[in-house]
């Protein structure tokens, strides 16, 4: 039993720590400038922009976690680490459509800064110029644990 505790633990740490170092890839190197700039913009223009980083990102995941999965054996299911992958993306691509609405002391502003007011953060959120950036990375690392456990996961027999 220890065995499989193990490697379920070995599994999850891997890909939490491959996903975790492919997102900072994804979103800051990869990331096409035009994107960054329209990807919070009202209307088509915003969520075509926002789609194109969300698969570059995902596509940079995916590349990461494969590599990892070829190189250290870990035997991850495909099924499984593509659920991971999603629950990734779609919950980047929400926190990303709201990065350029910004309204930092407005508490109808969109989900991450309401999240954020809902717990008090108000000050925070008005007197510190990274509290936006912060409050995304929060966001986004918090879902790539869960997508990680989800990758990791134990394979499904045939």
């Amino acid at each position: 039993m220890q065995s499989t505790i193990s490697s379920a633990a070995v599994r999850f740490a891997v890909a939490y720590g491959v996903l975790t170092s492919a997102h900072e890839v994804g979103d800051y190197i990869v990331q096409r400038n035009s994107d960054a700039v329209a990807k919070g913009k009202h209307g088509p223009e915003g969520a075509a922009a926002c789609a194109r980083h969300v698969t570059s990102y995902t596509a940079t995941q995916a590349a990461a976690l494969w590599a990892a999965d070829r190189r250290f054996g870990l035997g991850l299911d495909w099924r499984r680490a593509a659920a991971g992958l999603a629950v990734s993306a779609l919950t980047h691509y929400v926190a990303d459509r709201c990065a350029g609405h910004w309204a930092r002391t407005d508490p109808d502003a969109p989900l991450l800064v309401r999240i954020a007011h809902d717990m008090g953060k108000k000050d925070w959120l008005t007197k510190d110029p990274r509290a936006g950036a912060l409050l995304d990375q929060a966001w986004h690392k918090g879902w790539i644990g869960l997508a990680a456990a989800i990758a990791a996961g134990h394979r499904t027999q045939p």
